[in-house]
């Protein structure tokens, strides 16, 4: 199966997002200091997912990016679409020119296998996710080295 960087780190952000902004917009600058993407690429994925509708931005101080629905009412198909990915276990990208320019012999199976795949994505909340108890243990932690560097770098004024 194929699901690129692109796909990966959308999914990420979106989470740290569900996360991070249930009190106030969150920051691509934060979202990038925690999960360790640079923060031009995030600005290239958020614009997608803005489009998308997935995503809304607060301008101003204290501004940054919020989800536009209940983590409830997103789901990770959908991020992944949003950000123009594929989930593709075909050799072709499914375009059935796999072998010489012709369908393999496993061209459908790995067809059904991408769909069951994306069924499986698209039944999946970014809320089921931030309700997890590991996915909080690691939001946890990150926070808290977060917080640990801004302290350091406070005292190194």
């Amino acid at each position: 199966m194929r699901l690129t960087t692109k796909g990966r780190y959308a999914v990420t952000a979106m989470l740290d997002l569900a996360i991070h902004a249930r009190l106030e917009p969150v920051s691509l600058a934060d979202i990038s200091e925690r999960q360790s993407i640079s923060i031009s690429y995030l600005e290239q994925l958020f614009a997608k997912l803005r489009k998308s509708g997935l995503v809304s931005s607060v301008r101003g101080p204290g501004g940054g990016y919020q989800l536009a629905r209940h983590g409830g009412e997103i789901f990770i198909a959908q991020i992944i679409d949003a950000v123009d990915e594929l989930v593709d276990a075909t050799r072709c990208s499914g375009q059935g020119d796999c072998q010489q320019g012709m369908m393999c012999l496993t061209h459908e199976l790995w067809t059904d296998l991408s769909a069951q795949i994306h069924s499986f994505l698209a039944g999946i909340s970014l809320e089921e996710l931030v309700n997890r108890r590991e996915v909080q243990a690691v939001a946890l932690r990150q926070s808290k080295a977060l917080r640990q560097g801004e302290e350091s770098s406070l005292f190194a004024l």
